[in-house]
This record gives structure tokens, C-alpha cells and sequence, in this order.
């Protein structure tokens, strides 16, 4: 039994090393299980030549493609830190990533160069190595390096107790911190889902949803390679190139946010054929029943949700095909192994885990289990109040019924009070999620001198001439929402601001508005 990634890998090339692993869409590459081991076994090499030693970080500014896959297990071989960056980020905001992760080599593309370019002096210890073609004057060539490596394997001694990877939070909320996992909390994330989604070796999987996060890493990724399955990178999601793929492969399963779904079935289904698709993982929301149904329908697809954090690894419930309807809503259960429970909130500091409510009752999510993170990187005190009394504290508002099935209602940040009341911006959201013109929207509160905070809804439409006043007839007509939950002002957008899982980063929403009198 694998204990430590690198293990999980080698065990997998064993098995099948003439099997297909992996194609990379974007370059058109295609490598069996034994050529891929290969190029992660030079991979290595070429890192030990660069002085890179069990501890030292490696980051990867990349979008989805095959040298993101490899350097991802290189790193567990040889027991360096794996750290991949969002690549939707800025350069202020990828400064102050590799200040606080100090890797000894960043592994980037064409696509995010001039980001580079703009803090790399700051750098002067770090090797920058460039994936593509006219490698820029302060970087090295990844191709160069690789090809130069030999591609026998360099034993290194890796326990399950290792760092494998630092993995920086979404930022929903402000600065990202540092998420510590070990070996041993990947390994077993990797088992638990493969018996809770019954991964196989003939599974197809796409990889559409980003790689540098733990969503698609952890969850559809890692989980797929333990198997023995195939894996086709797609360099970034585009619908009508996912439908291509999934005739041209005959993908069997794949991961993506409610809003990626929603996006392929906007597209003409009928001039692609899509039989193979068994199999659709979801997460970082909950769906509406419409979308479920609609996605069963048109695609021919069995959905599961899992729901988590990065600081979980992420998942900790999970709600599978048969349960999309009639739990509707529900991020399912508690996966096999983990425990979760429902506390009451205290705002003075963290949640007292034995203030345990009852089914039905709301208050934050308190989990534990073995894929829960070690701490944040050099953040002390965050990390003790993150895992205080041993339980991670989420900062999601949520409750359990009667079954033990979890709904979490928001974050604890997000909750509005409006003239003493609480209003959960998710019962708001569903709602305008049920109309037929709304395609995407967010709800925040807003300062306002009456009612200390009203209810503001942020519309994506579906159709231009949707308005105004026919959302708030639909609101005022609704049995699902109370009256003082209402939104009191709608905001028309071209799109919301979403961070990598496909969660609404609802304070960039709140700096739209907050010098704007409405």
C-alpha cells in the first residue's frame, strides 16, 4: 500500500507502463505510463542539478498542461515542496506568493511571462525555467534542462510525515495563507474518493477545471493516476472545445464548477456526440435542481458534488448521484473517515467544538479527518486558531438534518443582518437562480443607515432584456423567500469575479459598491 505519493505513482507505472496516461492537448502529446515516468525521472535530475534538495520548493505558474503534471510528482519523488500559483493571479499578488514561499525554482509559460517578467528581479535567488519557445533573458529553458537529465530515478528516503505541497487558499476573503499537507493526507484523500466515485483503469478523464487547484489535483487527478487510468489536459476551459474532446477521447468522467456545466449547456449538444460521458464531479457550490436535471438530460451525466476546503484537502462530504434530487441543496454527507459537526458561533474568538447544535440548528462547520492540513506555512497563530482543539474551523455557516446531510448556507463573513434579521445570501441566490433569465448572480449586503445592512443582488443575464423590475416580481412572487430578504438594488454584470474553485470572491463585489451611493 502507497504511503507517500511518489510511491502511489511508481506502483501505477509498474502496473501499466505501456498504458496511455496522459495527452496534453495543447502540444499534442501523448505518453504511456513508462514515458511519462521518464520525463518526471528527468524532471528530478534536472531539479538535483539546480540544487533543489528534499524541503526546497518548487512552484509552478502554469496553466493545465503536461509539465504541471509532471512536475507535480518529480516534487513528491524527490521530496520537494510542491507549491503551484493560481495562474489567474497578478504580479503583486504572485510576489507575494513567492516571498512568503521562497521556492528555489519557478516553473512557468508563455501565457503568464510578462507577470513574471514584472517580479522576477525581486528574485535574484530563484531560478525562473520557461516551458515554451524564445526563452526570456532571465529564465532557462525547462526543455533544455529535461533534455539533458538522465531519466533513471535518484532514490531519495520520503516518508508519509513529508511536506508534499503548500497550496495557497483561494483568497476569497483577502491574502492567501500557505495550506501544509503531508504525503500521508493525499494518499488517503486519493483511496477514500476512489471508493466513494468507483475510479477505474478504464476511466477517461478530461482535466478542464485548473490543475493548481486541490479540487481537480486531489480529487479527479491523483485519484485517476492511482488507478491507472487516462488523463486528457485540456490547457484551460473552453465549452465547445470540452464537447470536441469528449467525442474525440471518449471521456468517461470529469470536473468542473456549477458555472462550467451550466456553460456547456449553452452550447448546440446535438452536434457533438457524447455517449461516453458516464460520469460528472462538481463542486465549490451546491447545483439547482434545474441544472442537475438538465445536465442528466442533455449530457447523459451522473452527477456527485463534493464539498471542502483547501485547508481539508479538500473534500469532507460528499453528495452522490442518487441524492442530487431528492437532497437537492445538500453538499451530501461526511466522507469515510471524517467527522463534522454543527457549533454554535463565537465571535469573540474561535468556536467551542462541545457547543454542538442539533439537526436543523445553523452554526459553523467544525470538521476533522486524515487528509486535514498540518497548519499554514510560517502563520503561527493562524494555524492555531484555524485547528484549535483539533478540528479545522471552516468559517462556513451551515446545518445538518435530521439524515446528517450538510447545508451549508454561507460564510460566516457573507451573512447579512438586515433589521435584526439574518439573511443567508445563499437563499437569496437560489431563488434568482430560478429564473429563466438569470444565468449567473451574486448577493452581498451593503452599509445602509436604516436597516444597518441591505441585500444587494449582482445579476449575470442570460437574456439583455431581462430587468429590473422583473426580478423583483419574481422575488415578491416566490414562496421560498421571505420579504425582508428581498434584494433592495440589482447590479446588471458581464460576468462575476470567481477565484480558482469557482467560488464568487464577494469582496471585490463589496469594492464595487462601496463608494457608490445606491
Amino acid at each position: 500500500m502507497s504511503e507517500t505519493i511518489g510511491q502511489l505513482f511508481d506502483q501505477t507505472v509498474e502496473i501499466f507502463p505501456n498504458k496511455e496516461a496522459i495527452y496534453d492537448v495543447r502540444r499534442n502529446r501523448r505518453y504511456t505510463y513508462s514515458e511519462w515516468n521518464d520525463r518526471v525521472n528527468a524532471l528530478i535530475n534536472a531539479l538535483a542539478a539546480e540544487g533543489v534538495r528534499k524541503g526546497d520548493r518548487v512552484s509552478t505558474f502554469l496553466f493545465n498542461n503536461e509539465e504541471l503534471a509532471t512536475t507535480f510528482f518529480a516534487c513528491a519523488k524527490i521530496g520537494a515542496v510542491f507549491n503551484p500559483i493560481n495562474f489567474r493571479l497578478q504580479a503583486e499578488e504572485v510576489g507575494f506568493i513567492l516571498d512568503d514561499a521562497r521556492p528555489k525554482v519557478v516553473i512557468f509559460e508563455e501565457a503568464l511571462a510578462p507577470v513574471v517578467a514584472s517580479v522576477e528581479k525581486r528574485f535574484p535567488e530563484t531560478a525562473f525555467w520557461y516551458i515554451d519557445e524564445d526563452v526570456p533573458e532571465y529564465a532557462a529553458s525547462y526543455q533544455e534542462k529535461t533534455d539533458a537529465a538522465p531519466s533513471f530515478y535518484p532514490q531519495e528516503e520520503i516518508t508519509a510525515d513529508d511536506l508534499y505541497a503548500i497550496m495557497y487558499t483561494s483568497g476569497t476573503t483577502g491574502r492567501p495563507k500557505g495550506v501544509m499537507h503531508l504525503h500521508k493526507d493525499m494518499v488517503s484523500q486519493s483511496r477514500i474518493l476512489i471508493e466513494a466515485f468507483k475510479y477505474s483503469e478504464e476511466d477517461i478523464g478530461l482535466i478542464t477545471a485548473p490543475m493548481f487547484h486541490c479540487a481537480e489535483l486531489h480529487c479527479a487527478f491523483l485519484p485517476r493516476v492511482q488507478k491507472g487510468a487516462k488523463n486528457v489536459i485540456l490547457h484551460q476551459f473552453n465549452a465547445k472545445k470540452v464537447l470536441e474532446l469528449i467525442e474525440q477521447e471518449q471521456i468517461s468522467i470529469f470536473f468542473a464548477a456549477p458555472t462550467m456545466w451550466n456553460m456547456l449547456l449553452q452550447e448546440n449538444l446535438s452536434n457533438y456526440q457524447l455517449d461516453s460521458l458516464i460520469n460528472g464531479l462538481y463542486g465549490a457550490a451546491p447545483m439547482a435542481p434545474n441544472l442537475v436535471l438538465a445536465c442528466e438530460e442533455k449530457l447523459g451525466v451522473s452527477l456527485k458534488q463534493a464539498y471542502g476546503m483547501t485547508e481539508m484537502g479538500p473534500a469532507v462530504t460528499l453528495l452522490l448521484a442518487e441524492d442530487q434530487i431528492r437532497k437537492a441543496g445538500s453538499a451530501g454527507k461526511v466522507c469515510p473517515e471524517h467527522e463534522l459537526i454543527i457549533v454554535r458561533p463565537n465571535e469573540e474568538g474561535p468556536s467551542e467544538p462541545s457547543d454542538v447544535l442539533s439537526a436543523g440548528e445553523t452554526g459553523e462547520i467544525l470538521v476533522k479527518g486524515p487528509c486535514m492540513m498540518s497548519g499554514y506555512f510560517e502563520r503561527k497563530e493562524a494555524s492555531e486558531k484555524a485547528l484549535y482543539k483539533g478540528w479545522y474551523h471552516s468559517g462556513d455557516i451551515g446545518y445538518l438534518d435530521e439524515e446528517g446531510y450538510l447545508y451549508v448556507k454561507d460564510r460566516v463573513d457573507d451573512m447579512i443582518i438586515s433589521g435584526g434579521e439574518n439573511v443567508y445570501p445563499r437563499e437569496v441566490e437560489d431563488t434568482l437562480f430560478g429564473h429563466e433569465g438569470v444565468l449567473d448572480c451574486a448577493v452581498i449586503g451593503q452599509p445602509d443607515s436604516h436597516w444597518g445592512e441591505k441585500v444587494i443582488a449582482f445579476v449575470v443575464r442570460k437574456n439583455p432584456a431581462l430587468t429590473e423590475d422583473e426580478l423583483e416580481d419574481w422575488c415578491k412572487n416566490s414562496d421560498t423567500l421571505a420579504n425582508y430578504k428581498r434584494p433592495r438594488n440589482y447590479i446588471f454584470c458581464e460576468e462575476l469575479p470567481r477565484n480558482a474553485s469557482g467560488k464568487v470572491q464577494k469582496f471585490m463585489l463589496r469594492k464595487r459598491v462601496e463608494d457608490v451611493s445606491i
